[in-house]
């Protein structure tokens, strides 16, 4: 089998001029016993010498390439690795930094940038990763220390869950500072919130479904026994059954969907809804229920109030909303729904209160501050019980429900308002609640304005400037 590589072949200059030598010495022997004469001699052991140099010019370069000194080596390929090595790193859609002394970030990944906010600049590490085991880490690895995994986590605005990987890593060329560290940080939020949530489900999950499926299996049991005759008592017991049924059919659903959006929580929405034509669309699939209780809606809604979000969860955040404004309120009563945009913070967070008697506002999700953002903002208003100051602080969380709240066969599940809070902070939007024992609720919820909604905004106020 042939060797992938050609052997080297060995061709000296001495054997070179050695094998010219001969035949020149041939000729001039030719010569002196007057084979030849002496004009052609001269040129015969002149074609000799010149066919011995061509021949050893050409063996010696295209059978026996030259072979590069290392030095020689690195120098041709290093910017082609150089190029390579930037292409690959740039292209990385985890975040990437090289920390050289001092903590001073050298080089950074477009990944890197944008999960610390680095901008176009960089600066020092600690200025953008506030994390003193990470930077413990950075400091030991530019010691030239090796150093384990570092896991840190963060709780707001939202909470997530980062790794951090730290090597050392020696650059020859630097005699005085030659050691850097490379710092890899990977997200793993979705693998925590995984965890917990497999652990809260079984915990909630068995808790809410133990009643139901007790009722479930005594019905059963009944309509087996002495109740197997009693048409009265059976249609009565699976009318009970049915509801538990469905009791558990929404706990469930609300559960899966609950955990769908804890798992993209940490991940900003990239689409832009109209929040005016999905209050209209949940108003209109509401109707029947309203018509039920005989409740009168009323809608203030502007036209094109446009943020940045999924619509399917917020339509989500009004159904939850404005079903609970509807199961909570007595019938013959009102709901008013409002939706305002181009709304500044302080307005959508701070409106002044509304409700009569001794009214007390909470704000249960917030979004980071950013004093020049805009929002748009949608209220709904219920003329029910109202909620007492104390139970503020606890609507939102699972399976919490109002004390009076509990009873009936068609009760929430506990879930709705722990649903809308992790929907709006996925939004980077805020969620409060107004409310005032015998006078009703005010559940409010505001959104960034989509960027383009934005950008015509500030030119429309250019233009009233101007």
């Amino acid at each position: 089998m042939a060797s992938d590589t050609q052997p080297s072949i060995r061709i000296r200059r001495r054997d070179t001029a050695a094998v010219a030598a001969l035949g020149s010495t041939v000729l001039l022997l030719l010569w002196i016993f007057g084979e030849l004469g002496f004009v052609q001699t001269i040129v015969a052991v002149a074609t000799v010498g010149a066919l011995s140099v061509f021949y050893y010019l050409t063996v010696s370069t295209t059978l026996n390439p030259r072979v590069m000194t290392p030095a020689a080596a690195e120098t041709a390929t290093a910017q082609p690795d150089s190029v390579t090595a930037d292409a690959m790193l740039f292209s990385l859609p985890i975040p990437v930094l090289l920390i050289g002394a001092g903590g001073r970030i050298e080089r950074a990944n477009p990944a890197a940038r944008e999960f610390l906010g680095l901008g176009s600049t960089s600066g020092n590490l600690s200025a953008v990763l506030r994390q003193p085991q990470v930077l413990e880490a950075v400091s030991s690895a530019l010691r030239g220390k090796a150093v384990d995994p570092v896991e840190y986590s963060n709780l707001a605005p939202v909470e997530s869950h980062v790794r951090a990987f730290v090597a050392p890593l020696r650059i020859e060329s630097d005699s005085v500072l030659p050691w850097r560290a490379m710092l890899v940080l990977t997200d793993e939020t979705s693998i925590k919130r995984a965890d917990r949530m497999r652990a809260d489900f079984l915990a909630n999950a068995s808790h809410e479904l133990r009643t139901p499926l007790a009722s479930l299996a005594g019905f059963i049991e009944t309509l087996r026994g002495h109740a197997r005759e009693d048409v009265e008592a059976r249609e009565r017991f699976l009318g009970i059954m049915f509801d538990q049924t469905e009791r558990m059919q929404r706990l469930i659903n609300d559960l899966l969907s609950l955990s769908r959006i804890e798992m993209d929580e940490h991940v900003l929405p990239s689409g832009e809804a109209d929040i005016s034509a999905v209050t209209e669309d949940v108003i209109d699939v509401l109707r029947p229920q309203l018509a039920r209780k005989s409740i009168e809606l009323t809608a203030e809604i502007v036209p094109d109030a446009v943020a940045t979000g999924d619509r399917d969860q917020i339509t989500e955040v009004l159904v939850n909303l404005i079903e609970n404004a509807i199961k909570y309120s007595p019938s013959d009563s009102a709901i008013e729904v409002e939706v305002l945009s181009d709304t500044p913070r302080e307005v959508a967070e701070k409106r002044e209160l509304t409700l009569e008697g001794e009214s007390s506002r909470l704000s249960l999700a917030m979004p980071p501050s950013d004093p020049g953002e805009r929002y748009v903002v949608v209220r709904v208003r219920d003329h029910g019980k109202g909620i007492e100051r104390t139970n503020l602080p606890r609507l939102s969380e699972r399976f919490y429900r109002v004390d009076g709240q509990k009873s009936g066969p068609k009760e929430g599940t506990g879930l709705g308002l722990a649903i809308v809070k992790h929907i709006i902070n996925r939004h980077r939007g805020g969620f409060t609640v107004e409310s005032s024992p015998g006078h009703g609720s005010v559940f409010s919820f505001f959104l960034p304005v989509a960027r383009e909604r934005k950008a015509e905004l500030g030119d429309e106020t250019v233009d009233q400037d101007g």
